[in-house]
C-alpha cells in the first residue's frame, strides 16, 4: 500500500512538474522555464566560489544515489 503511495505521489508530481513547464512556454508567461531557473542557481557565486553549480551537482547526485543506484 505505502509503494504504491508512494509511486503515485510522485506521479503526482512529475505531472504537476509538466503543467508548470508548459505553463512557462506559453507565449507571454512570467513563469520561467526550468532552463531558466538552471541558469540562474549556475550564476550565483559567494565570491570566487560557484555555489549554485556546487549545489546542483548536488541535487543531481542525491536524485542518482536514491532513486538510480541499485
Amino acid at each position: 500500500m505505502m509503494r504504491a503511495l508512494a509511486i503515485g505521489g510522485f506521479l503526482v508530481g512529475l505531472a504537476l512538474f509538466g503543467l508548470v513547464e508548459w505553463l512557462a512556454r506559453r507565449e507571454g508567461s512570467r513563469i520561467p522555464t526550468l532552463g531558466e531557473v538552471c541558469g540562474y542557481i549556475m550564476r550565483y557565486e559567494v565570491g570566487p566560489v560557484p555555489v549554485g553549480r556546487i549545489g546542483l551537482f548536488g541535487f543531481w547526485w542525491w536524485i542518482g544515489w536514491h532513486f538510480l543506484a541499485r
